[in-house]
């Protein structure tokens, strides 16, 4: 297994988005988001993307007020991680048009269903933007 969790973190240090793909209590969770989250915000934009904490890899990039946290193995590609990072906000661009923290926030399940078209069980499965906005624009036309 590669990803290991996906957080959306705004500039203030909130999160917006969180998906996990292992077991952490509640408690285990707020603690190392915490500590990822302070961590990754205090470093200035000449640093690199790349963290190591505890035993992952926190790969992030910042677009705009948001800040797109990925915590991987040690052994994964951190360039292949910050692609599909790029490509989750490409994605949800051209759903959202200029995606942007609210659109998160009022629509939190649709961000959702797109990480969860991309990514099963941490493994990356689908790259293609048509194919992973197909079932949301299918249920948009449903309701």
């Amino acid at each position: 297994m590669g990803i290991r969790f996906v957080l959306l973190v705004n500039k203030q240090g909130q999160t917006r988005l969180a998906q996990y793909y292992e077991y952490l209590t509640l408690e285990e969770r707020r603690a190392l988001e915490g500590e990822i989250v302070r961590k990754c915000l205090a470093r200035t934009e000449q640093q690199c993307s790349f963290v190591e904490h505890r035993n992952y890899k926190i790969v992030y990039r910042r677009y705009a007020s948001l800040f797109f946290l990925v915590g991987v193995d040690n052994d994964e590609n951190e360039l292949a991680i910050l692609e599909f990072i790029h490509l989750f906000v490409e994605t949800m661009d051209r759903h959202f048009g200029n995606v942007c923290e609210l659109d998160i926030m009022f629509h939190l399940e649709k961000a959702h269903f797109m990480l969860e078209e991309m990514i099963i069980n941490g493994c990356i499965v689908e790259t293609s933007k048509n194919n992973i906005l197909n079932p949301i624009q299918l249920m948009d036309k449903s309701s």
